[in-house]
């Protein structure tokens, strides 16, 4: 399913892995924001992920460089569960008591997979 490479890739594999099990394509939303991409429902249009490029020092790490990120939903228990593990932060611009934001290329493809189709059923 994903290939583990570059984050660039990383990041046209979630989007592959979304079309094929959710038909669904990112949506880029905002002019500002050109690599900020939203997967949402087809039938109630809410999201489900959101995959963008932020600032580390934004999401509260060091360093000025660019990381890919997506931002999914999850329950309360298993976000606190996860914000254990250095690659799993609070959500960026989102409820960080629903949403996540998670360093994608440091997470394996089964777990991206997993919690990708988590989000997507929380928010039916």
């Amino acid at each position: 399913m994903f290939n583990g490479g570059h984050e660039d890739t990383k990041r046209e594999e979630i989007f592959t892995y979304a079309e094929k099990k959710y038909h669904v394509k990112p949506e880029y939303l905002w002019r500002k924001y050109p690599t900020y991409a939203v997967l949402k429902h087809s039938d109630n249009h809410k999201w489900f992920d959101l995959v963008m490029e932020v600032k580390a020092e934004n999401l509260g790490l060091d360093g000025k460089e660019l990381l890919d990120v997506m931002d999914i939903k999850l329950d309360p228990e298993n976000i606190e569960l996860l914000q254990d593990e250095s690659e799993f932060l609070p959500a960026y611009h989102m409820n960080k008591g629903h949403w996540l934001s998670i360093e994608i290329s440091k997470v394996d493809s089964k777990q991206i997979c997993n919690l990708l189709d988590n989000s997507y059923e929380l928010t039916k």
